[in-house]
């Protein structure tokens, strides 16, 4: 009985051991990452990106379902080719990069999960804050789990570890968030396209 009930609790805890979350890093210090934006209006199309991404997720590829985490970028790191229309973008009706520095998307989790392989497709499941304002976002989303990887990405000098890379698109509205507000829908798309792909880090 005893033998039984030692089986048990050791069985319990490399259960729960193997069920522990990987915590990845989204400050990529190769400057890779990028977060691509697209308004494509009846009369005017703007497009640009933004480098400036950090944040961390929980990922266990056992239990995919149970991803957690937050990305955070850098409002200041928004860029189209256009000088003027970039000093509108970080102006104060658009992104007010001095009021609202952060644009932050949280994690709550993954629903409707396949994996194949090292290969997980879901839909993600959490909130978007843009200037102040919280909108729930749901987006199909693939991961990425690349196993012993991380060297490989960052070359000879880099450290062993694990890479995890999101790639997501959704779309959020800009009268939603008081971005532009007033601005004739005709000129400027309501509709903002966003595509993340982005690599995380879990150094061993």
């Amino acid at each position: 009985m005893k033998l039984l009930l030692t089986l048990t609790l050791f069985s319990g805890l490399a259960l729960q051991v193997s069920a522990t979350p990987i915590s990845f890093d989204f400050a990529d210090p190769k400057g890779v990452n990028t977060i691509s934006f697209n308004l494509d209006g009846p009369l005017e199309s703007i497009s640009g990106t933004a480098k400036g991404v950090s944040g961390r997720v929980q990922f266990d590829p056992k239990a995919p379902e149970n991803t957690t985490g937050t990305i955070d970028l850098d409002v200041s790191s928004l860029h189209v080719g256009n000088p003027r229309m970039k000093g509108h973008l970080h102006g104060p009706q658009w992104m007010d990069v001095a009021k609202h520095p952060d644009i932050q998307f949280k994690v709550a989790r993954l629903n409707n999960v396949e994996t194949t392989g090292n290969i997980t497709s879901a839909d993600i499941v959490g909130e978007i804050t843009v200037k102040g304002v919280t909108r729930a976002v749901t987006a199909k989303t693939t991961l990425t789990y690349l196993k012993g990887k991380l060297k490989a990405r960052m070359g000879p000098r880099g450290q062993d570890g694990d890479l995890l890379v999101i790639r997501t698109k959704f779309s959020i509205f800009r009268n939603d968030f008081g971005i532009s507000a007033g601005q004739s829908n005709e000129k400027v798309a309501n509709e903002i396209e966003i595509s993340m792909s982005i690599a995380g880090q879990a150094p061993y």
